[in-house]
């Protein structure tokens, strides 16, 4: 055999041995995969209704109390969030499936130790905005619902804002339920009030300028709050 012939079987036989350990790596990387799935499925189906096949209320409440946290606490619509559950109250198995591979556990207690990284996960700028509208689509449970009642809005602007801005969710809580012009509101109000909240020094509202395109509910928040605390125009 010439040189040339031998450096080209050697080359044959590396590249041999190279696909042979590619083949292996993938077929084990399949086959964890697969258990992982199955570990996740196996979790699902202890949640899940047995007639539907979905997890519904009834599964979220049980799947509360294996974590210990409360069926309101904002790290429940976390997970939804991780999931992109389209429905609320309700996770399919895809649902599920694709949250649990996100957040790479099989378990409850896993999910447990993992909450309080998915909160700070959830809490980066870019997440967080993403969670915050979210959380608003997700509430809106009928067929092309725009809007969320006012006692709805409430209850969640608490839940998912005022972990963060305490002092600005209680005042426009407070103002909400007093106010009489608004019945719900809509996704350009929910966004706005983040971006109050995010931009706007409180309580002095001091670089708060109507002439900006801020929401005709916000204008009205800012005045209530002026004449109730007695706060001075800029």
């Amino acid at each position: 055999m010439t040189r040339a012939s031998k450096r080209k079987s050697d080359h044959q036989t590396s590249e041999s041995v190279k696909s042979v350990r590619t083949d292996s790596v993938r077929s084990a990387s399949s086959k964890a995969a697969m258990k992982l799935q199955e570990r996740i499925d196996e979790l699902y189906n202890k949640y899940a209704n047995t007639a539907s096949a979905i997890i519904d209320p009834e599964g979220i409440e049980k799947l509360c109390s294996d974590l210990q946290v409360d069926y309101t606490d904002v790290r429940i619509l976390m997970l939804a969030w991780k999931m992109n559950a389209q429905k609320q109250g309700y996770f399919t198995q895809d649902e599920w499936r694709r949250g649990f591979k996100a957040l790479k556990v099989d378990t409850i207690n896993k999910l447990k130790k993992t909450l309080p990284d998915l909160k700070k996960d959830v809490l980066k700028s870019d997440n967080f905005v993403d969670f915050y509208n979210y959380a608003f689509r997700y509430c809106l449970t009928e067929e092309k619902q725009k809007c969320l009642d006012i006692e709805s809005t409430c209850i969640l602007i608490d839940m998912v804002l005022g972990f963060q801005y305490q002092p600005q969710v209680d005042s426009f809580i407070k103002f909400l339920k007093i106010q009489s012009d608004y019945k719900v509101m809509n996704i350009d109000q929910w966004t706005n009030f983040l971006r109050f909240c995010q931009e706007i020094s409180f309580p002095d509202l001091a670089n708060y300028d109507t002439g900006e395109a801020w929401p005709l509910l916000l204008d009205n928040f800012v005045e209530w709050m002026k004449q109730n605390a007695n706060v001075d125009s800029p």
